[in-house]
C-alpha cells in the first residue's frame, strides 16, 4: 500500500469505554504534532473541545482520510453505517472482547498512524448487503449490513414460515426460528453461532443461515456473492422484526418482501499485512488450545 496522507481523520468511540478518553487525548496530541485535523462525534468532541464530525441521516457529511475506532465489533458495526458512501478506511481498536473486526490491540495505535503515512498497512474491501423491504410495492428501506441481516420474531418466541427465493428461483419454504443472511464477514458472528460455516472475507459470497429450523436437513446453503434473495412472509405472523447488524431494527408485516443483495460499495478495513485472517481465526476461537 502507498503512503496514505493524513490530513483529517474522526474518531468513535464504543459506549461505557470511559477509559479511551486518555487514549482521545493522546490521539489529539499526536494529530497537532504532525498537523493533522481531528474530529469527533458531539459528545466526544465537546470532551476533547475539537471539532464535530459532520452527519447527515446517520452518514458521514464530510470527506476525511480515516477513521479510527475505538471500541469492539459492535463499534465496528456502527462506523461501517456511518462511513456510508464515503468509502473512508477504518482502523479499529480492540477495547472489546473478542474483537474479529478491531484487530489493532490498544499499544499497536500509534505505531500504526505511523505505518500508515508511510505505507505500511493494506486495506481489506469487506462486502457490505443491500437489504430492501417492499410493502404493496413500495420499497421502504435500502439500509446496509456488514455482517448480516437476520429475520426472526421479536416476541413471543415462536416459529415464523417465509418463502425463500434466489434470483426468482424458489428454494424452500423454512419454518424456522428466524433466518440469517451474512456476508464472509459475518460468518464469524450470528451465523456461525446458528452453525454456519466459515468463509473466507475475499470470497464473494452470502450465506443462508436458518435459525433452529423444524427441520434437521434445513442446512445452511452458501450462494454467490451476485444473487438476488428474497424472503415473502405468506402468512400472517405478528412481531416480525428485520434487524441489521443487532443494531438496527425494521417491524415486517404480513405479505412483505425483503429483498437482500450484495451493495456495490464496501467497507474498507486497515490491516496490518502481517497479520493474516486465519491467524485471526487462531486466536479468537484460540484453536490449537487445550
Amino acid at each position: 500500500m502507498s503512503a496514505h496522507p493524513l490530513q483529517k481523520i474522526g474518531v468513535v468511540i464504543g459506549p461505557q469505554k470511559p477509559e479511551a478518553l486518555a487514549v482521545l487525548c493522546d490521539l489529539q496530541d499526536w494529530c497537532r504534532e504532525y498537523g493533522v485535523a481531528l474530529r469527533a462525534l458531539a459528545e466526544t468532541a465537546a470532551q476533547l473541545n475539537c471539532d464535530e464530525l459532520q452527519v447527515a441521516d446517520g452518514e458521514l457529511a464530510e470527506p476525511l482520510d480515516l477513521l479510527i475506532a475505538l471500541g469492539g465489533d459492535g463499534t465496528m458495526l456502527g462506523a461501517a453505517r456511518l462511513v456510508g458512501a464515503q468509502g473512508v478506511p477504518v482502523l479499529g481498536v480492540n477495547f472489546g472482547w473478542l474483537g474479529y473486526l478491531t484487530e489493532f490491540p490498544l499499544e499497536e495505535l500509534f505505531p500504526a498512524l505511523e505505518s500508515l503515512r508511510h505505507g505500511g498497512y493494506a486495506i481489506d474491501q469487506r462486502m457490505l448487503l443491500d437489504v430492501q423491504v417492499e410493502r404493496a410495492g413500495e420499497r421502504l428501506t435500502q439500509p446496509r449490513a456488514l455482517n448480516e441481516a437476520v429475520i426472526n420474531r421479536s416476541h413471543p418466541v415462536r416459529m415464523i414460515e417465509l418463502d425463500c427465493y434466489v434470483n426468482d428461483q424458489f428454494v424452500n419454504t423454512f419454518r424456522a426460528d428466524g433466518m440469517i443472511v451474512a456476508t464472509p464477514t459475518g460468518s464469524t458472528a450470528y451465523s456461525l453461532s446458528a452453525g454456519g460455516p466459515l468463509v473466507h472475507p475475499e470470497i464473494p459470497a452470502m450465506l443462508l443461515t436458518p435459525i433452529c429450523p423444524q427441520l434437521l436437513s434445513n442446512r445452511p446453503v452458501v450462494v454467490p456473492g451476485d444473487s438476488k434473495i428474497e424472503f415473502v412472509f405468506k402468512r400472517a405472523d405478528d412481531e416480525l422484526l428485520l434487524t441489521l447488524d443487532g443494531q438496527v431494527g425494521f417491524p415486517l408485516l404480513h405479505h412483505d418482501c425483503v429483498v437482500i443483495r450484495r451493495s456495490e460499495i464496501t467497507f474498507d478495513l486497515i490491516r496490518p499485512p502481517q497479520r493474516n485472517y486465519f491467524e485471526v481465526l487462531r486466536t479468537k476461537l484460540k484453536w490449537g488450545t487445550r
